[in-house]
């Protein structure tokens, strides 16, 4: 397939080519969630020609969104239209020939196999722990790599998850890339008292660095460069000017319960929470 001129420069990048931009057209990313994270990460995907993105969200536009979530405007507030609706309007605008499939919906046990289905990567842009276990099994169970990104007030960190599957033939298994899961690093869901975008707020330009390299993690997933994939846990904070690259060892803890025991707690619902704070609306959902 010749690509259109749109993206010279970045085939000019020379771990991309003419093989990668190919490989990028071909590519399927599940994105959930499109708040502060989510909507950089979507609209740098779809600039970079993606071919098909997933979005899932459940939540609506506020204008206290505006701040961080590049995506929306005032209008999109004002309507209260849902953010996954919106940005796919936007993205669409933005380069026609990815394929955007906007869903309406809380991610969750139910349904979170069927929307991974087919995916490449599952990218995070979502705001809270529960959510990014759940998106950990997924990614262990079902044989997809996960980039993991968070971000609260000032500082945020990415981790990219290649999991071992269960034929043990992934092609980042056969390049010796397998790592450790969130769940080796962080085996409970944080207790409450920590800190959050509710509590601290949030910087958008940090959100926006997180998001950056999320998407540079994602690209090196979709055109199979895995030596170049970082495996270790980045920490950055944009008002200490500080960076931080925490070495994970290259290996998973076999005691982990999600990819050394399988045991998938959260995509299973055995510990998914019923009661769920959405941030920004001083609100929690309740869940039947």
């Amino acid at each position: 397939m010749v690509e259109s001129d749109r993206y010279h420069r970045q085939r000019l990048v020379g771990p991309i080519g003419e093989a990668g931009q190919v490989r990028l057209r071909a590519g399927r990313v599940l994105l959930v969630g499109c708040g502060a994270l989510g909507t950089v990460s979507a609209e740098l995907l779809v600039r970079a020609g993606v071919g098909r993105i997933r979005i899932v969200d459940r939540d609506v536009v506020e204008l206290t969104n505006l701040q961080r979530q590049v995506l929306f405007d005032e209008d999109d507030a004002a309507r209260g239209l849902p953010k996954a609706e919106a940005a796919a309007a936007k993205l669409r605008a933005i380069n026609s020939e990815v394929a955007i499939e906007a869903v309406v919906a809380d991610f969750s046990p139910g349904n979170a196999a069927g929307l991974a289905a087919g995916c490449d990567v599952i990218v995070d842009g979502t705001d809270n722990f529960e959510t990014r276990y759940l998106l950990n099994d997924l990614s262990v169970s079902a044989g997809v790599p996960y980039v993991y990104g968070g971000a609260v007030a000032t500082s945020g960190t990415v981790m990219v998850v290649l999991p071992a599957t269960a034929g043990g033939d992934a092609t980042w298994e056969r390049a010796g890339c397998v790592g450790p899961c969130l769940r080796c690093v962080w085996p409970d869901v944080p207790g409450a008292g920590g800190m959050t975008c509710e509590t601290a707020g949030v910087l958008g330009s940090v959100s926006t660095m997180v998001s950056s390299m999320q998407v540079t993690e994602a690209v090196k997933v979709l055109v199979g460069d895995w030596e170049a994939v970082d495996r270790r846990l980045r920490c950055v904070d944009g008002w200490a000017n500080t960076w931080r690259a925490v070495e994970m060892g290259g290996a998973r803890d076999e005691a982990c319960v999600c990819c050394g025991q399988r045991r998938f707690e959260f995509l299973k619902g055995k510990a998914f929470s019923s009661v769920v704070s959405l941030c920004g609306r001083n609100t929690v959902q309740v869940k039947p």
